[in-house]
């Protein structure tokens, strides 16, 4: 399952045919002292290894489409920091964006130009976007999002979809349910339910289940929050109607439709995949990509709804860091260079071939399995497909998966520790890598099948 974006160009790395035999013994002695002062030895638990067994790699560093551990393996890498890197690790351009920034203080706590240059690129290149406010990271985006939506309608319930991730704020951490609508349980201690008993999960895709919903509820409903491509149960594209049938329904009963573009923002297509489907948020959220690479996050949208945020409004929302100089050169450099050289088209191609070469491997395997892919987003899912929802997701073949995962590794190719994660290609993954992936995972699923 593909869908084609817009086109480019690319910047290439010249790949060799050498791969020494892999290491891990420095990484093993980092993550058992790392364990010791940081729970799970991880910062975040997507980098713990948990999905797959075993224990993760440290990196050292990173250029173009590869990571270098401290064990000295080189892998191709397919996580870039788990989406930011789409025109591959250490640009020069951006470094030198960063570099200088720095080099005039790494915060001010006090409004910049930079800030209001990155604001002027996204709004030209997002027209949904009229206004926005920067923060910190993803999870801000999408938690102050939901605040004013709430505090525009003055209503306090919101929709989100089973298997959509939206960052870890209280009222955003609940289970999916099997049924049409239920109300949202609490997905992790510390979280009440009284934090989350506003928050009603929907099955992804399910456009009838979402009318029913709103004929019963519509006039409480504050708005509906959803990745428009999921990237975080596995790459889930919408299904027709989906998303066009959340718009009408918003704008029926007053509710604000929030589209979480921190994943697909300027990766799916420069303009995100709203500019793919056609359909326009009041709000979106962005991260990643919208960074540079550096901890920055957005939310914009119409300027009415925007209008409420404090001190124009009263909808509180604030950050030390917010619109931080180093953050924003990154970010603006990083549109600035997708926006001159439209690497699109090229990262189109490249991920068609590597999502149809592991089609044939595991084919040729005899191994279920579906490809489904948007963009330079991917996934091959260990079942046969297609995946149009958590219920689907979650019956993939997991053990087979962390067995494909060690098997790449150890052929030099660094996937992600998941599979329920996206996996991402940079205008720096040449042909050459991409058939030399193709090649490690026919060995692998070789083995598997």
């Amino acid at each position: 399952m593909s869908i084609n974006t817009t086109s480019g160009t690319s910047n290439t790395a010249t790949p060799s045919n050498t791969q020494p035999e892999f290491q891990q013994q420095r990484s093993l002695a980092a993550f058992d002292k790392a364990c010791s002062r940081m729970p799970g030895g991880v910062n975040s638990p997507a980098r713990a290894f948990g999905a797959v067994g075993g224990k993760p790699l440290f990196i050292e560093r990173a250029k173009g489409p590869y990571l270098y551990d401290i064990d000295g393996n080189r892998l191709i890498d397919y996580i870039g920091s788990w989406g930011p890197m789409i025109l591959g690790h250490a640009r020069e351009e951006v470094i030198e964006a960063i570099v200088s920034a720095a080099s005039r203080g790494t915060s001010y706590g006090a409004p910049t130009e930079g800030e209001s240059e990155l604001a002027e690129l996204i709004c030209a290149t997002m027209p949904s976007i009229e206004k926005l406010r920067l923060v910190s990271s993803g999870t801000e985006a999408t938690m102050s999002a939901i605040r004013l939506a709430r505090g525009a309608t003055g209503r306090e319930k919101f929709v989100k979809f089973a298997g959509n991730y939206h960052g870890h704020a209280d009222c955003l951490l609940v289970a999916a349910g099997s049924s049409a609508a239920n109300l949202g349980v609490p997905d992790s201690p510390g979280v009440t339910e009284g934090t989350s008993r506003d928050t009603i999960i929907m099955p992804y895709n399910n456009a009838a289940a979402l009318e029913e919903l709103f004929a019963e509820q519509g006039s409480k409903i504050a708005c509906i929050i959803l990745e428009p491509v999921v990237g975080n149960m596995g790459c889930v594209p919408p299904q027709p109607g989906f998303l066009q049938a959340a718009r009408q329904l918003c704008d029926k009963h007053g509710s604000v439709l929030i589209f979480d573009e921190v994943m697909t923002g300027f990766r799916v297509a420069l303009g995100g995949a709203q500019s793919i489907y056609g359909v326009r948020p009041d709000l979106t959220t962005l991260g990643k990509i919208v960074g540079g690479g550096m901890p920055l996050g957005a939310y914009g949208g119409r300027a009415d709804l925007m209008d409420h945020v404090l001190p124009a409004g009263k909808v509180f929302q604030a950050g030390t860091l917010s619109g931080n100089p180093v953050a924003t050169a990154a970010g603006r450099k990083t549109i600035e260079l997708l926006r001159k050289e439209n690497p699109y088209p090229y990262l189109d191609a490249q991920t068609a071939r590597l999502g149809e070469g592991l089609s044939q491997a595991a084919t040729a395997a005899g191994v279920d399995h579906c490809v489904q892919r948007v963009g330079s987003m991917m996934t091959l899912f260990f079942h046969s497909g297609p995946v149009v929802s958590w219920d689907d997701a979650s019956q993939a073949d997991r053990k087979r998966f962390g067995k494909y995962f060690w098997g790449l590794i150890h052929r030099g190719v660094y996937m992600p520790c998941s599979q329920f994660e996206a996996l991402f290609v940079s205008a720096t993954h040449t042909p050459e890598l991409i058939e030399q992936t193709i090649d490690a995972a026919k060995s692998v699923l070789a083995e598997l099948g």
